[in-house]
Formats: structure tokens, C-alpha cells, sequence
């Protein structure tokens, strides 16, 4: 059952003119298939996905043209069957007015579909199920565009205690979800079904603003059914209070739960998840039905003659929907979103992208131009007005003299850019202008900062291998010095070594015989006539003694030197 009271409240907010009924009286359409579809690459937070056809090639709808890169990155996909005409920079649908690449697509009016069928994700690991999400292509369709595969999982804890499906949609003009929940309720809440489990949610809450009676009993209807075949209350529709911008994930969190999630934590931290309700009927068309994410409900309101929302086939030029509803002659601009926190585009040539859920028509009636910016007075009604319990003037002050130290000091990157800042500010200050700037200041800097790391890591390391090869070949230089060396003592041993010829040994063999013939001989002559000898004849013999002992004593230094 619907809650009537509020729950609980969030700081600041603001109530503008919601300019919500002309583009609800009309049931959705579906938007006619374009001449051609630019489908940009990059539809999502994260890295860009890599491009997985090439010029010439034939794809069915629904077939993956993109594929995810890197740890937040989700895949895209074709929205009708037709042959690929190009993959080049395109402009995007950004107020930079800067080119991204993208996969133009020939329709060939057959939307021949790839084959489809339902994914077990109970009979699948939670890791296997978000893989398939991201391969699916499924993205946070409320405005962030956040990789939903990363959003469904339940954190250390394995469960949650609330899952939010946020239903609020606050912001001026834009009615897509509004309608969406008047017409496919019953699909949502399958979706989030679906998404209880995976994350292990003990109930589920659905927040919609009090100005959308209608939704809220579709929604309710669909409630009280799928509890009652899950036999247990698991679902409630809480009606909220009208004020923007209570679609913010941290302020309907607030509202339904009392839960403050602080500053730098998430909200899984605390038990909870919060998703759009666009974003749980993807999740359903995905797994229930297998169907890649290729088209939202865009609503086209603003300046047109006949506001409305369409079923939007993803790449579809802007000027297709806003000719629908017959733009008036003084408009002359095209925002993406709402007036509070849409971005102008820079030509209405540019495709529908998943952010894209609103097209909205300006004129200078509409929207004439802001007064002059006047010196900020400390009046404090921006800090009054600030759902995030920020300090917006000192967050301008910083951001306008470029300290962003203190910026960031002072919280700057849990702004949430809702505008209601400068739409309450009495000196008429874009403060939401320099938050932008100030943030983009920093996240350059950031990347310079990582790019000058890289840099020099890979310079160190250069310098590091450079002297790694140094020492190597220092070392290798060293040990083949000390085998020179060796070698070179080796061979000079050898060459200080007499060489011993076959006549060497010959003539010594020869020597040793002539010697040994020669003791023989005389060991075995007798001697004579060596009795009765006169002194002189002694005296000879004596002499004859000495000169043959001399002549053997020169004879030794020879034989020694032939051994």
C-alpha cells in the first residue's frame, strides 16, 4: 500500500514550475526508424568500448557493436539490422561541441533481430549474471549512466536490506519515467524482482513523486500482485513530496529511509541500493527476454506545438524527434535533459545516447537570458537551498580563484549539480557553471598528474635497465678477462715445456745403449800389467782416471736434460 505520510526529509531543495502535463496526455509512441542511425561508442561512465564491426559489414538488431574495455566500461549494440557505413568521429551530445567515434548504421527496414532468449540467472554465478548485464549493455538510465553490472552486487556484506527504486523523476519538463510506470508497471517490478534477489534485499521500496497519481496507483496495482504471488509484502510504493530535486539517489534514500549516507561513502555501505525504474525494466527486457539495451523513452517537450514521449531507437538524430511534435518558429536551441541540470547540444543533428531522457525545445520566451552576474553578497540562500549540505559560496569563491585544494577540502565533488544553487541565488551567479569548471580543472590536472607518473616510472625504469645492462656487461667483460687470462697462462705453460721429438728419444735410447755397452765392457775387462808399476806409470793411470771421471761429469747435464 501507498505510504500518504512523508517518511522523512533532506535538506534545502527547491520547487520550480514543473511543466509536466503536456507531454503526458498521449500514450508512448514508438519514434519512425531514421535514415541512418550514429551510434556513439561511448554511451556510458567509463572507458570507451572498443569497436567489434568495420565498414562494409552487415549486423542484426541487437548485435554487439562495441565492446566493454576495461574494469567500468558497458557494451553497445546495434538498434536495427542494416550495414555498417562507417565507424569515424561523429559529434557528440555534449555542450563541448567535441567528436567521438561511432558506428553509422544503413537501416535496411527488416529489423532482423539476433536470436534471443532468456538468461538463468538463478542457475548462474553472480559474477556470470554481471558479466551478461554488461554485455547487455544495461546503464543506469536516470541521468547517470552508470554501468548497472557494477551497481547489482551486494558488497562484503552478501545482502542488502533495501533496494530503492527511485520513481521520483523531479526535474521540469521530463515525464519519461512517469509514463513508463503507467504503462509497463508490472515489467518494472519484474525487474526488480530480479534485482532483490541478485542482491539479497530484504524488501523493496519504490519512491514517486506526489505529482503522479497515476503512475503511483499503476505502480501499487502491479505491487500488491507481484507480492502476492511471492507470498510476502516485499514490495512498497511510497508516495514523496513534490520537491526537487528528491529524484537525487542520497535524497530519496533520505526521504524513504532516514538513511544520511555520508560524504565519500556509498550507500551499499549502509544496506542500501538505489535504482531507476527505467533502469529495472532494462534489467527485466535483458534477462526475461534477452534483449540488449538499444532504445529508452525520451520525452520531447519545451517550445513544440505537441509534447510527448517516444520509444527511442538509440543514434536517432534529435531533429527527427523534435520534427514530431512540430517545433515552433522561434525556437533555437536543443537541451539533452532538463532545464535544472540538461546540457545544451551543440547542433540538433546529434544522436539519442542512453543519457538522453528528454529532448528538450528552447526559445528565448522559454528560457530568455539570465541578468547580469553580480558580485556574490554572502546572502546564504544557495547553502539554504543545497540538498547535498554543501557550502556553495565558498565552493564558488575557491573555484573562482582557482584554489582547488580548498574545493576540494570544502566537499566540491559531492555536488550533485542540481542547480538549485543558482536558481535561488539573488546576484544571478551560475555557481553551478564553476563548480563544472572547477572539477574539470582538477580532473585534468589529475590526468596530467598521472600522465607525469607514467612518464617518469618509465624513465626511472629506463634508467634502471640501463644500468642493469651496464653492470651485465661490466660483469660479462670481467669473466671473459679472467678466461683470457687463463688461457693465455695455459699456453705459455706450454710453450716453456721442451717439446720431446721421436729423434730426441732416439738419440737418447742411443746415449743410454752406447753407456750401458760401455760399463759392460768394462766391468768386464780385466786388467793387466797393473801389478809391479813403476810411480810415473801410477801416476799416468792416475791422470788417465781423472779426465775420464771429468769427461763423465760433463757428460751428466746432457743426460739429465734428455731424460
Amino acid at each position: 500500500m501507498t505510504v500518504l505520510q512523508r517518511l522523512f526529509s533532506f535538506n534545502g531543495g527547491v520547487k520550480p514550475a514543473y511543466n509536466k502535463e503536456a507531454s503526458t496526455g498521449l500514450p508512448i509512441a514508438m519514434a519512425p526508424m531514421p535514415a541512418q542511425l550514429v551510434i556513439p561508442l561511448h554511451q556510458s561512465i567509463g572507458g570507451t568500448p572498443r569497436p567489434l564491426v568495420a565498414a562494409g559489414e552487415y549486423v542484426l538488431k541487437g548485435q554487439r557493436i562495441g565492446g566493454a574495455d576495461g574494469d567500468v566500461s558497458s557494451a553497445v549494440h546495434a538498434s536495427t539490422s542494416g550495414t555498417v557505413v562507417a565507424v569515424e568521429m561523429r559529434l557528440m551530445p555534449h555542450t563541448s561541441g567535441l567528436s567521438a567515434r561511432c558506428v553509422v548504421i544503413q537501416p535496411d527496414g527488416r529489423e532482423e533481430w539476433i536470436p534471443r532468449q532468456p538468461f538463468d540467472y538463478r542457475g548462474a554465478t553472480p559474477e556470470q549474471t554481471r558479466d551478461y548485464l554488461r554485455d547487455a549493455g544495461v546503464v543506469g538510465l536516470g541521468g547517470a549512466v552508470f554501468p548497472s553490472y557494477l551497481k547489482i552486487n551486494p558488497g562484503k556484506s552478501g545482502k542488502l536490506d533495501t533496494l530503492v527504486l527511485n520513481g521520483a523523476e523531479c526535474e521540469p519538463f521530463i515525464t519519461c519515467d512517469d509514463v513508463l510506470m503507467r504503462e509497463r508497471a508490472a515489467s518494472i517490478l519484474k525487474g526488480a524482482l530480479i534485482m532483490r534477489e541478485m542482491l539479497g534485499a530484504a524488501r523493496v521500496l519504490i519512491g514517486i513523486e506526489d505529482n503522479k497519481p497515476q503512475a503511483i496507483a499503476a505502480m501499487e496495482a502491479a505491487a500488491r500482485a507481484a507480492n502476492e504471488e511471492a507470498g510476502h509484502p516485499a514490495m512498497q510504493v511510497v508516495a514523496v513530496p513534490t520537491r526537487y530535486p528528491a529524484g537525487g539517489a542520497k535524497q530519496l534514500i533520505r526521504v524513504l529511509t532516514g538513511i544520511e549516507v555520508p560524504h565519500g561513502k556509498r550507500s551499499t555501505d549502509y544496506g542500501v541500493q538505489c535504482f531507476n525504474v527505467a533502469t529495472a525494466y532494462a534489467i527485466y527486457e535483458a534477462i526475461a527476454l534477452g534483449q540488449p539495451l538499444i532504445s529508452r523513452i525520451v520525452t520531447v517537450a519545451g517550445n513544440v506545438a505537441r509534447a510527448r514521449n517516444y520509444e527511442v531507437l538509440f543514434g536517432t538524430p534529435m531533429r527527427d524527434l523534435v520534427d514530431l511534435c512540430d517545433p515552433r518558429p522561434d525556437s533555437d536551441r536543443v537541451i539533452m535533459g532538463g532545464p535544472m541540470m540538461g546540457l545544451l547540444m551543440p547542433a540538433d543533428s546529434v544522436p539519442v545516447v542512453k543519457a538522453a531522457n528528454c529532448v528538450l525545445v528552447g526559445s528565448p520566451k522559454l528560457f530568455p537570458a539570465p541578468p547580469p552576474e553580480m558580485p556574490c553578497i554572502r546572502c546564504g540562500e544557495c547553502a539554504k537551498a543545497c540538498p547535498a549540505d554543501l557550502q556553495p559560496f565558498e565552493l564558488y569563491w575557491f573555484s573562482r580563484a582557482r584554489i582547488f585544494g580548498k574545493a576540494q577540502e570544502y566537499h566540491l565533488f559531492d555536488c550533485i549539480e542540481c542547480g538549485c544553487c543558482a536558481y535561488v541565488c539573488p546576484s544571478h551567479i551560475p555557481l553551478v557553471d564553476y563548480y563544472r569548471f572547477a572539477k574539470s580543472e582538477i580532473w585534468a590536472r589529475e590526468t596530467q598528474k598521472e600522465a607525469a607518473d607514467v612518464a617518469r616510472e618509465r624513465y626511472e625504469f629506463r634508467l634502471l635497465r640501463e644500468e642493469r645492462d651496464k653492470q651485465e656487461k661490466a660483469a660479462k667483460l670481467a669473466a671473459r678477462t679472467v678466461a683470457a687470462r687463463a688461457t693465455a697462462a695455459a699456453a705459455l705453460a706450454a710453450a716453456e715445456k721442451p717439446v720431446i721429438t721421436a729423434a730426441d728419444v732416439a738419440k737418447k735410447a742411443l746415449i743410454t745403449a752406447a753407456l750401458e755397452r760401455a760399463r759392460a765392457q768394462k766391468a768386464g775387462v780385466r786388467q793387466e800389467n797393473t801389478g809391479n808399476l813403476t810411480p810415473g806409470q801410477q801416476a799416468e793411470i792416475a791422470a788417465i782416471e781423472a779426465r775420464r771421471a771429468e769427461i763423465r761429469e760433463m757428460a751428466k747435464p746432457h743426460l739429465r736434460q734428455d731424460d
